[in-house]
């Protein structure tokens, strides 16, 4: 019991000790000052900005809002730091911009609310000491429709560039198409969604990206963030042989024979691409109408087809021997 008493006298000694008595007196006159400083600083008239979010409300069953419902609005506020203190702790306190859709609706899929409307419908939120400076925006928009969408792919744009010694073998998005609702005339001129630019640069193992969809202010699309995954491959040089040339605009009674009548291809493309090709994949051709034109002792063959997930293909040989006959 009495070695449990020895930490305890020793803490209280220090604590008790004129130094640390000192020290506490000091730090009781710093807290002091600090509270005085702040009232005098928050008695001071300050401007600042707040988000006031805004919403639009009563919108008839047959209405689908194409822009966005929850919209912001900046607002400089001029007023004392108590004020403007209160209004960034306690956002509730402002509440939304209620919007009433009948009041603004002008028709034809677009509805306004002037600027002093924006400033009058900005000021019930605020205290009667607030003066605004300035409001954004200056007046408020929103759009909709009838219920009027169609579903549409997605693409996605920017830079995704793998490392050099990579490629990207495919990509899958999740989800590949979406709903948008729009006007009528704007949903004819929308056949593809695309992301917001990505980049993407220097990567080796296959990358999935969370992000958002790029639209006008005046289309919604549901849902507005999407998934893609983007899958990459190693780059391997390869060669293919026996790839049949097929001779193309032959009349008839007429029999085109070259030699050789398979060539090989040289090509670059991803290691998993490469175990799935088949020589019939490419298509090699000489054409009867240029042999007909040029007389020469050789025909030129040309690379004609080759298949999804190659790149830099070239022939082996660009002429043959060849052989007309008839039939």
């Amino acid at each position: 019991m009495t070695g449990a008493k020895k930490p305890f006298r020793r803490v209280r000694k220090f604590l008790f000790s004129n130094l640390n008595k000192q020290f506490m007196i000091f730090l009781f006159f710093v807290f002091l000052s600090s509270i005085f400083w702040l009232i005098m600083t928050l008695n001071d008239t300050y401007e600042k900005e707040i988000k006031i979010p805004v919403r639009v409300n009563n919108i008839p069953k047959n209405v689908v809002l194409t822009s966005s419902s929850n919209d912001t609005i900046r607002v400089v506020v001029r007023d004392l730091g108590w004020t403007i203190l209160s209004y960034l702790l306690d956002t509730q306190h402002l509440g939304k911009v209620n919007i009433n859709f009948r009041n603004y609706d002008k028709g034809n899929g677009r509805g306004v609310v002037s600027t002093s409307e924006t400033k009058r419908l900005t000021e019930q939120r605020l205290n009667s000491s607030s003066k605004i400076i300035s409001v954004k925006p200056e007046r408020i928009e929103f759009f909709y429709n009838n219920g009027e969408y169609k579903r549409v792919p997605v693409r996605w744009a920017g830079r995704i560039i793998p490392d050099q010694l990579y490629f990207i073998s495919q990509v899958v998005y999740h989800p590949d198409s979406i709903d948008v609702y729009a006007s009528r005339q704007k949903l004819d001129s929308i056949q593809a969604i695309y992301t917001e630019p990505l980049n993407y640069v220097n990567f080796r193992d296959s990358l999935i990206v969370d992000c958002k969809l790029s639209h006008t202010n005046d289309v919604k699309v549901v849902p507005e963030r999407i998934n893609i995954a983007f899958y990459t491959d190693v780059l391997t040089e390869e060669t293919i042989d026996g790839v049949p040339i097929q001779c193309v605009n032959i009349p008839a009674g007429k029999v085109l024979r070259t030699f050789p009548a398979k060539v090989k291809i040289h090509f670059v493309a991803g290691a998993n691409r490469i175990r799935s090709l088949q020589p019939e994949d490419f298509s090699v051709v000489a054409d009867y109408r240029e042999i007909m034109q040029e007389h020469s002792d050789k025909c030129n063959i040309y690379l004609h087809v080759v298949p999804h997930g190659i790149s830099r293909a070239t022939l082996d040989i660009q002429k043959v021997d060849y052989l007309i006959e008839e039939e």
